[in-house]
Parts: C-alpha cells; sequence; structure tokens
C-alpha cells in the first residue's frame, strides 16, 4: 500500500486468488501466500510508514497462513521490531472480507471498517483498510495500533522461508 490506487475493499475471490498491480499496490492472495508459507518456518516482516516521513517495522519468526478449507487461519509470533506487535490480537483467526464475515464479532468487521483481514473483533492492526491520502484518526483506514493510532501512508508485507544453517561440506 502506497498511494491508495487500487481499492482493497473486495470480496472473498479476489482476497483469495490476489488482485493489483505487482510493479504498485497488490495483494499476493491468500491461496499463494498459503502455498509459500505452507512447509517449514516462515518469517514475516511488516514495514510501515507515515505521513510525516517516520518508519517502523514488526518482524515475526513465525508465520504462516492455513489453507482454504479453514478460512486461511493466520499463525503468527516471535515478534520483534519498531512498530510495537499489533498482530498478537490476530493469531489464530480466520480470514475475513465484505462476504465472508469470520470474525467474533456480532457484525461483520470488514464491512464495518471497509477493509478485509484476520478480524477477531475487530482489530489491533487493520493493512488492508480504507487508503486515506492525509493522517487522520478514521478507524476505517490503515491502522498498526502498536506504532500509531493515525492512519499510515505506506505499509509492505514480506514473508520467506527459514533456511535451517547448513555448514559447508569438507
Amino acid at each position: 500500500r502506497q498511494n491508495g490506487s487500487v481499492d482493497f475493499y473486495r470480496y472473498w475471490a479476489d482476497y483469495e486468488n490476489g488482485f493489483g498491480d505487482l510493479t504498485g499496490e497488490f495483494w499476493l492472495g491468500l491461496s499463494k501466500i498459503h502455498r509459500l508459507t505452507k512447509e517449514g518456518s516462515n518469517t514475516l516482516r511488516v514495514d510501515l510508514g507515515d505521513f510525516e516521513g517516520k518508519t517502523a517495522y514488526a518482524t515475526y519468526s513465525t508465520f504462516n497462513i492455513s489453507n482454504g478449507s479453514t478460512e486461511y487461519i493466520l499463525t503468527v509470533g516471535g515478534y520483534s521490531g519498531t512498530a510495537g506487535d499489533s498482530l498478537w490480537w490476530h493469531n489464530g483467526r480466520r480470514f475475513s472480507t465484505r462476504d465472508s464475515d469470520n470474525d467474533a464479532w456480532s457484525n461483520n468487521c470488514a464491512q464495518f471498517y471497509t477493509g478485509a483481514w484476520w478480524y477477531r473483533s475487530c482489530y489491533d492492526s487493520n493493512l488492508n483498510g480504507h487508503y486515506f491520502n492525509t493522517s487522520t484518526n478514521n478507524e476505517e483506514g490503515i491502522k498498526w495500533y502498536g506504532w500509531k493510532s493515525t492512519t499510515l501512508k505506506f505499509i509492505e508485507m514480506k514473508t520467506h522461508r527459514n533456511n535451517k544453517y547448513c555448514p559447508p561440506h569438507t
């Protein structure tokens, strides 16, 4: 997320399959993220930027997404970084969209906050929320409460497989 050029208030099929422009704003797709993270140990890094030019990051030494039959449950842990741990609240939660309510709230968090995420009831982070072109307190926006209560200008999520160290052959 960097400029609001792609609408992230979408339906389940879009989030499952992916959408956007790989050279700009995009969502890789839950099915692809599952395939990338289903085997082995994975790390997640979330980079954040605000409208004042400040940046922060959160790294998780454990990260994976289950398959579609379980609504892509998030498993995340082992936080380190400068942004605060705003995914702990979402650990173990199923993904929700405007047309697939899998949160623990009596209403639909995705509809209420115009986003899609691993909502509980409802969020401590909302990185697929509405993009505002300025810093605001609007609850529908891109948020990471461990760092800021205002909306964010930039976010990027990256994952990689944790390779075990293999000493060189002699």
